[in-house]
């Protein structure tokens, strides 16, 4: 086999496919937006991914074409398919990772749990949903938005209006989602792989911790997620967020690697937040946790090959993502001391400069207490303050 896989999106997802890709014998080559960015180890090009001239080039270097980032516009995609470019994930099924409307009419069509929602244009409408609904509710952009972006809670019906305002200027037109404000004890997150013959696996369903709409830390597998959801007292939260993964798998037909986000309610259900069609935060546990890595995972998937054993290797799994810190190179400068004092944490740079509140890498722990590997986890990340 000698497959070369080709990634639009030169950032970290596309960087920790490269010891995967090398360890498959795979040739992977990235599209960059720019020079110097994380994953410039792959590079071979660099250019604009929204850009059709640009993107077909890429393409016609690579067997496969795959992704970073969710960004790439419809007419780029469709326009590499017509030219005979496999795509996965494909158009059809990415519309649902790049428009919340579409994705939550689609959660709606196949039947998952949702919150409350609905499609709204003016002041007027957002009014009429938070009378019904508590007074409060989040609104989210269709569009663009990751990382706590595009994403607000309101509590008056004009909490949304420069959103509005900047919608009818666009000339597109166009909705704002309006969304319950869900009463959660935690979220989850659920992540499987599917191949094109339709092979499926399934990851354990994780926790993450959210700071400041950012991914923080994430626990493998979620405690307690062997408990019984609202109403079915022989069906867990584990067997619950599985299949509401693999359903969404099938029923828009992805291809890779699919994250579900999702809440657990304090009633006991598990709702659909979000989804990713890459590899995801949630899962980079799996680099040092599991018996295959979501990224070795992926390039199997859109490479049609059969999928790996999403066995985890110890008991438990804690990552805890670093954001940022002091301007500098800030996983570089602090690492030998972290290395000194906690030898099993796996650091993994992004070979980003540090900035506050940018992810420039992950440290990963794990073992056979949770409470063990949460305390030292914690410890070495608190290194990169």
């Amino acid at each position: 086999m000698k497959s070369t896989v080709g990634v639009i999106g030169g950032g970290q997802l596309a960087r920790m496919m490269i010891p995967p890709a090398v360890a498959l014998g795979v040739t992977i080559k990235v599209l960059e937006e720019a020079p110097g960015m994380s994953a410039e180890l792959a590079a071979t090009a660099v250019g604009d991914y929204r850009d059709l001239d640009t993107v077909l080039a890429f393409a016609q270097t690579v067997d496969v074409v795959t992704f970073d980032h969710e960004h790439v516009p419809q007419h780029v995609l469709h326009a590499l398919v017509d030219a005979g470019v496999p795509v996965r994930p494909g158009p059809d099924a990415l519309l649902y990772a790049q428009d919340k409307l579409l994705m939550r009419q689609k959660i709606t069509e196949l039947g998952l749990p949702s919150p409350d929602w609905a499609a709204i244009s003016d002041a007027d409408e957002l009014g009429a949903f938070l009378e019904t609904h508590g007074g409060r509710a989040v609104v989210k952009t269709a569009r663009g938005g990751y990382d706590g972006k595009g994403v607000r809670v309101v509590d008056d019906k004009n909490g949304a209006d420069d959103w509005f305002i900047a919608l009818a200027e666009d000339g597109r037109g166009g909705s704002l989602i309006v969304e319950e404000l869900v009463d959660f004890v935690r979220e989850l997150a659920q992540q499987v792989a599917r191949r094109p013959s339709g092979e499926i696996v399934a990851y354990p369903v994780v926790e993450t911790v959210q700071k400041g709409g950012v991914c923080a830390e994430v626990i493998a597998p979620a405690p307690t997620a062997g408990d019984a959801v609202a109403g079915a007292s022989d069906r867990t939260v584990a067997d619950e967020a599985r299949d509401i993964a693999v359903r969404i798998a099938e029923g828009v037909g992805v291809t890779g690697m699919l994250a579900v986000e999702l809440f657990e309610t304090r009633d006991g259900r598990v709702l659909v937040n979000e989804l990713a069609m890459r590899p995801h935060n949630s899962g980079h546990w799996s680099i040092d946790g599991a018996v295959t890595s979501q990224f070795e995972q992926h390039l199997r998937a859109v490479l049609d090959l059969p999928l790996g054993s999403t066995r985890p290797r110890e008991e438990w799994s804690v990552m805890i993502n670093v954001l940022g810190g002091p301007v500098g190179q800030l996983m570089q400068d602090r690492y030998p001391a972290v290395a000194e004092r906690f030898p099993a944490v796996k650091l993994h740079s992004y070979a980003k400069e540090s900035r506050p509140g940018r992810k420039v890498g992950h440290v990963t722990l794990t073992g056979a207490s949770l409470d063990g590997v949460l305390t030292d986890a914690r410890a070495a990340a608190a290194y990169f303050d």
